[in-house]
């Protein structure tokens, strides 16, 4: 642990700490922050499971809550981040988990249609 004196005041050198909601660190690396916020949203919607299965509650609106909620959440400040191919693919797979969440499974019929035929 290092301490920097400056004037009167003395500041405390740290590895990473939280300011805003964001995880920074010396490295620069946002890893830990994305996993967090990931680990975050699935809990957020895990609660709101029998919202998003709910059969009368229209797509438009389920989506416009991902819009409003989770989508802002997970990229709060990401304008700060340097996204890696690793950062970019985990976005991806968080994304994709929340549509089929809200969407709920597809099926193509055609490829289905041709292995019941074969």
């Amino acid at each position: 642990m290092k301490i920097k004196n400056y004037k009167n005041y003395k500041f405390e050198r740290v590895e990473n700490f939280k300011y805003l909601g964001v995880t920074l660190n010396e490295d620069n690396n946002n890893q830990t922050d994305l996993q967090e916020r990931i680990k975050m949203l699935t809990k957020h919607i895990l609660c709101y499971k029998n919202f998003f299965k709910h059969k009368m509650t229209s797509k438009k609106l389920k989506l416009e809550l991902k819009n409003t909620i989770i989508d802002k959440t997970l990229t709060y400040a990401l304008e700060t981040w340097t996204l890696t191919n690793r950062d970019r693919k985990q976005l991806n797979i968080f994304e994709r988990k929340v549509y089929r969440r809200i969407l709920g499974p597809v099926y193509d019929y055609e490829k289905r249609k041709l292995k019941d035929t074969n």
